[in-house]
């Protein structure tokens, strides 16, 4: 059988979007003739804690792991947080407007630690790394990122050992959404770009998720990319039939920051809930994930609290069973210059809920293309309240005629099995 190194700072009980696409296509290596291996941080930073995707790591694979020092202590004990207390991901805070001192970590986190958090747990790894693969065979070394810095970590190896290498991006590098965020000076900005070219340039494959992300890393280093989505996982989904929501819940699962504040979805139930009285009755606004404190402000300016249930962080199986049974599936794309490209791994999560899905983004992006597709629901631009509350109201009468339904078609290529298999072809090509 032959042997794949997966490095990847996220794995279970690291809770959180990072963590399931690799853990998923570990899951079904076996199934076409590769063995996984998975080099790991011996005690990383978790955003969240989720036991429940442990019952997904396959029975005696080798997992490697080994100790990282992260400046986070530091970062909490600057912006005085406990060092109990959890970082969020991206840019997203719940509580309170974020603080100066928090724009001056951020500062130092772009200019100082390039290229993020992670870069020094880069040496000791390829040290320890490099006498494992001395004694130990394996065909191919996959890095999968953010943090890029497991992409520094194959690269050194490929140096080294000469071993194919395949970097995998779950999102851009220097096309990420918050980059122009990180308040980089010119110095800085260079030796991401330098990083990331160094990347591009040396892996023998490179896999994103989306065409268009392809067509965007083409132009900053034009080769081929493989284009591998996420998915959803058949064996996640729930046997038993699960009886949907009373009310007419909107339900949107996972983070949501700043960029992804739906203004005009907040506008157009506001006036709903004005217009007619049953709609009050029936709605109910549900999150499930971490909420900036900015789409708090806003849904008490348009008096849509009393229509809110709040769900703090659930383990991934509950997710599911709660996306199967709320009434529509809010998607919501990050209102940003990159949006066309982005497929969250929710996305085909909600698909295989079966359950009708209500998306905001742009309606010429590769979101939309497959939801047009698969005819898995309904689109609207950013700022296009006029389709939007015509989208709602074609799902709320067919809510109330209990016949509110998805009718999703060729779904299945998106199941995680069939997308490893993908992996396993890319890999047989080197």
């Amino acid at each position: 059988m032959k042997k794949a190194l997966i490095i990847t700072y996220y794995w279970p009980p690291s809770g959180g979007s990072g963590v399931q696409r690799w853990l998923k296509f570990v899951k079904y290596l076996r199934d076409f003739g590769w063995e996984p291996i998975v080099y790991t941080p011996e005690n990383p930073e978790n955003p969240e804690v989720d036991n429940s995707l442990l019952k997904d790591i396959p029975q005696n694979i080798i997992i490697l792991k080994y100790p990282i020092w992260e400046p986070y202590n530091f970062y909490k004990k600057f912006t005085g947080k406990r060092k109990s207390q959890q970082i969020n991901t991206g840019f997203l805070s719940e509580n309170k407007k974020p603080k100066l001192l928090e724009g001056i970590a951020i500062w130092i986190r772009g200019n100082f630690f390039i290229p993020d958090a992670r870069k020094y747990w880069i040496k000791p790894s390829v040290k320890f790394l490099e006498n494992y693969l001395i004694k130990n065979h394996v065909d191919v070394i996959i890095s999968t990122g953010p943090p890029h810095s497991m992409h520094l970590i194959a690269y050194h190896l490929k140096k080294k050992l000469n071993i194919n290498w395949i970097a995998d991006f779950r999102d851009p590098w220097t096309n990420i959404d918050f980059y122009d965020q990180l308040k980089l000076s010119s110095r800085a900005d260079k030796k991401h770009h330098k990083l990331e070219h160094t990347v591009l340039s040396s892996a023998d494959k490179v896999i994103v998720i989306s065409n268009t992300m392809a067509e965007d890393m083409k132009r900053l280093h034009n080769r081929h990319y493989e284009v591998i989505t996420n998915g959803y996982d058949t064996e996640d989904l729930q046997a038993t039939t699960v009886k949907a929501d009373t009310k007419f819940s909107i339900a949107h699962i996972g983070t949501m920051p700043k960029t992804r504040n739906p203004e005009a979805l907040w506008k157009v139930l506001n006036n709903l809930t004005k217009e007619d009285s049953q709609f009050a009755y029936d709605l109910e606004i549900k999150l499930v994930g971490k909420v900036d404190y900015s789409v708090t402000q806003m849904l008490e300016h348009y008096n849509l609290s009393k229509y809110l249930n709040k769900i703090n962080y659930l383990p991934h199986d509950q997710v599911i069973n709660i996306q199967q049974q709320s009434q529509i599936l809010l998607l919501l794309l990050n209102d940003t210059p990159n949006a066309k490209m982005i497929l969250t791994g929710k996305f085909f999560e909600y698909m295989s809920a079966q359950r009708p899905i209500l998306c905001i983004g742009p309606t010429d992006g590769d979101a939309a293309e497959i939801l047009k597709k698969t005819k898995s629901g309904y689109i609207s631009g950013f700022k296009d309240e006029e389709t939007l509350k015509n989208n709602i109201l074609e799902l709320y009468s067919k809510y109330k005629k209990g016949c509110l339904l998805s009718e999703s078609i060729g779904i299945e290529r998106y199941s995680r099995k069939n997308l490893t298999g993908e992996l396993v072809k890319c890999m047989e090509q080197l």
